[in-house]
């Protein structure tokens, strides 16, 4: 599609999947307490430039969007898309809830999505599922009882008039969980997935952003990464890095900046990835993965979120 000078124009389709290069977003001063407006605000401006995806977090009976990130959303000056991270419970069963334990909550969901937010949204259940699987049978929460939940929550939203959801089924990326003999049963079928998506963390074993997207271990010498295995399994879903950080490594300073100028150096080179959104957190369970806890890395990262990949598709106005 080209305007009227000609120019192509970047588009953006009914699943959220930009034309031209990717989105940026961030889950921004995770744990500083900030509300999620002072959160955002601050983090923008802290890199010095917009983001495109809001990724917040919603767990049991809670309603979603809230009333602030309505308005974040709906910023006329800066329109973004929301990730909705949902755990639909803490004390029920995966197996209970895809037999309706819980359909009273979804409806109530439902009814409030209708009522207040017919934009479309990126809707993820319970992410990170493979470290919660307990494989013994009956226990409610064996891998194929993640995919019955998954199924169930997606078709019970449909069915109550939820229409705007797009879907993403978000995986850990780690190859120790990719070598269990029931990875494969955690997918709930395309019907009800949209995107699929890995939350990968550059800890002391990653060294670029090749590395991040693609991690491999000696000991699971079968497994060739994760980004190659969803091209693979999904070729035609788009892939969201729907959460990553950059420790701080104490006795390398540097290293965040390296690691956020690869990115930029690599994105490129992997196509099927249209979203990469940022785990931006002082403190988060496993180190400090703010953007800007050094001068190089804070340049670095700015630089990156303001690349032309990033910026070639506008985010929808409502």
């Amino acid at each position: 599609m080209a305007n009227q000078a000609g120019t192509p124009t970047c588009t953006v389709t009914t699943r959220l999947i930009p034309s031209c290069g990717a989105w940026w977003g961030l889950a921004p001063e995770v744990f500083t307490g900030a509300s999620i407006e002072q959160a955002l605000h601050g983090a923008e401006q802290r890199m010095d430039a917009a983001a495109d995806v809001l990724h917040v977090y919603h767990r049991g009976s809670e309603l979603f969007p809230t009333e602030a990130e309505i308005r974040l959303a709906r910023d006329p000056s800066r329109p973004r898309v929301l990730m909705i991270n949902w755990k639909p419970s803490f004390d029920h069963t995966w197996a209970e809830i895809a037999r309706g334990g819980l359909d009273a909550r979804i409806d109530r969901l439902a009814g409030y999505l209708r009522r207040t937010f017919p934009e479309r949204f990126f809707l993820t259940l319970h992410h990170e599922p493979e470290n919660d699987v307990d494989a013994s049978s009956g226990s409610g929460m064996e891998a194929a009882d993640y995919a019955a939940m998954f199924r169930h929550v997606v078709l019970r939203l449909r069915e109550k008039g939820v229409r705007n959801a797009v879907v993403v089924m978000t995986y850990m990326g780690a190859p120790n969980w990719a070598a269990k003999p029931w990875f494969e049963e955690l997918y709930p079928g395309d019907d009800v997935v949209d995107w699929v998506a890995m939350d990968p963390y550059a800890d002391d074993r990653v060294h670029d952003f090749d590395e991040l997207v693609n991690k491999m271990r000696r000991e699971y010498p079968d497994w060739q990464g994760f980004y190659r295995w969803m091209q693979a399994r999904f070729p035609g879903k788009p892939v969201m890095v729907a959460e990553w950080g950059v420790f701080e490594r104490a006795r390398d300073r540097s290293f965040k900046r390296r690691f956020f100028e690869s990115v930029r150096r690599q994105i490129k080179q992997y196509p099927q990835i249209k979203a990469l959104i940022y785990f931006d957190s002082p403190q988060a369970p496993r180190g400090d993965t703010s953007f800007d806890s050094d001068p190089g890395a804070d340049r670095a990262f700015s630089e990156l979120a303001r690349d032309p990949y990033f910026r070639s598709t506008p985010v929808p106005r409502t």
